[in-house]
């Protein structure tokens, strides 16, 4: 089913291809990388939100962060911040080198200690950091929102585990994740719904 999809959708390109595999050759934890599908999935959300500002945490080795600028505005800007510094020697030169350069701002720190320092509000934001700090990251973004502005969260569904009892009770990153998703689900001050895509995305629109 996954390959019919794939078949079906628009191509991934040359450039992503590209990083893709450099990403699975030459990095620790590939299938982190976001991919085709939902690289296209971001894109065509990106488009349809027209945001002029947007936030990411967890840069990783840009796939993602690449997918959106393709569906940003012309006068559009994306903030990634990767907490990994060994990251930017890999991730650096994907951003330089493509397309989308001058509007890519790429961070080496902590989202929670940068992101106030931007003076930026957003209108859309892409959370796929560590998954024990998810609801901290829910919260500093929705700090930077604006009204009617739009939430990514990645893994929110982290292989299933959120519903094996016994990877609850032990692993502290599926720990974050059903945090996360309880709180924000009783949350009035969101719309969101959680598509099981991938490993889960969930869409959350904050309210006017």
């Amino acid at each position: 089913m996954e390959e019919y999809i794939l078949n079906h959708i628009d191509p991934e390109g040359d450039y992503l291809n590209a990083l893709y595999r450099a990403t699975h050759l030459q990095l620790l934890y590939p299938h982190m990388v976001s991919g085709h599908l939902q690289g296209r999935i971001l894109k065509m959300l990106t488009h349809m939100i027209r945001p002029k500002n947007i936030l990411e945490i967890g840069t990783y080795s840009g796939y993602s962060a690449l997918c959106m600028a393709e569906g940003l505005p012309a006068d559009g800007k994306i903030y990634t911040i990767e907490i990994n510094d060994e990251q930017e020697e890999f991730t650096r030169p994907w951003f330089d080198n493509s397309p989308y350069s001058r509007q890519i701002e790429f961070i080496i720190g902590d989202a929670m200690q940068v992101v106030p320092t931007l003076g930026i509000n957003f209108d859309m934001a892409f959370i796929d950091g560590d998954k024990r700090k998810y609801l901290d990251f829910y919260e500093l973004v929705l700090a930077h929102l604006n009204p009617g502005g739009y939430i990514l969260a990645d893994n929110t569904l982290w292989g299933g585990h959120v519903t094996d009892e016994h990877v609850r009770e032990s692993d502290l990153q599926t720990q974050g994740i059903l945090h996360f998703n309880d709180f924000v689900a009783a949350d009035d001050r969101v719309e969101k719904v959680i598509l099981p895509l991938r490993d889960g995305l969930t869409i959350i629109r904050k309210t006017d």
